[in-house]
């Protein structure tokens, strides 16, 4: 729904679409009308791509490339820019680390990690977060945050292990039967050759030594294979680069693994929270 604040929220890769498509449907001599009936839209959303009021969705980007962009591809590759501006502005750095990585390591001890999360979880975390939110935002978000499973099929496929504390999978988020979504995608997921899903159970702090204590973490190894950690404390987000202070978050990293149920384990865990096993 196009809305005056999408307006000043639209990021500068829409804004450089709604110009860049006002100007050559201008060239062509078309109006907006005219241009609508091409596109298979209508002169409101036209419009209301140019004003930023409604940026520009994948689909329209397609239409507008076939009917203005002249074989350049210019609205084709505007879309991932698009996407990444959809993000909160401390993520957008991590995304793209995120999507070229060949292996990706995650801890969490509060939410199910964004890559794994369903529509309607994403939906209802973000929607029930503060501060809140428009509808739009929310929607943008949500789409933003699904995008990224896009990694699960590239290839070559990066090699993924998420490490969850048992208590992320008995708090849910919207009502227990939207949290039963994430619980049987977790269990899908897991069974990919390329991912590994463990928990770390309830009782380890009981055993006297607690390894997670000090909070989530993204371990990323790049394509050239750089190694950096990715850290987010209260709306804040970290890129650790430094190699000493990455081994330290890494061997930490590991000595939580090393406290984790078994992958199989916690595979027979996630698939009885979700009622799929007895």
């Amino acid at each position: 729904m196009a809305r005056a604040e999408n307006k000043t929220e639209a990021g500068g890769t829409a804004h450089l679409v709604a110009a860049l498509g006002k100007a050559l449907r201008e060239q062509q001599g078309l109006t907006q009308p005219q241009l609508g009936d091409k596109l298979g839209y209508t002169a409101a959303a036209v419009s209301a791509m140019e004003t930023c009021a409604q940026p520009a969705s994948d689909q329209m980007l397609v239409k507008l490339e076939e009917e203005l962009g002249g074989g350049l591809g210019v609205f084709e590759k505007a879309g991932k820019w698009m996407l990444l501006e959809k993000y909160p502005a401390r993520f957008r750095g991590f995304s793209e680390l995120e999507a070229g990585a060949v292996t990706l390591c995650s801890y969490e001890t509060l939410v199910v990690d964004g890559l794994f999360q369903t529509e309607d979880y994403a939906r209802a975390l973000i929607g029930g977060g503060y501060p809140p939110v428009s509808e739009q935002k929310r929607e943008e978000l949500v789409e933003a945050r699904l995008a990224r499973r896009a990694i699960f099929d590239r290839d070559p496929a990066p090699m993924i292990e998420l490490i969850l504390e048992e208590t992320v999978l008995r708090r849910p988020f919207g009502s227990w039967e939207i949290m039963r979504g994430p619980l049987r995608s977790l269990a899908e997921d897991a069974r990919r050759d390329n991912v590994c899903v463990q928990v770390l159970p309830l009782e380890r702090g009981l055993r006297g030594t607690y390894a997670g204590a000090r909070g989530g973490m993204h371990l990323v190894e790049s394509e050239g294979h750089q190694h950096v950690v990715y850290l987010e404390i209260e709306d804040q987000g970290i890129l650790v680069s430094d190699p000493g202070e990455v081994s330290q978050l890494a061997h930490r990293y590991a000595k939580i693994r090393a406290q984790a149920m078994s992958p199989d384990d916690s595979l027979s865990l996630i698939e009885q929270l979700a009622g799929e096993k007895r």
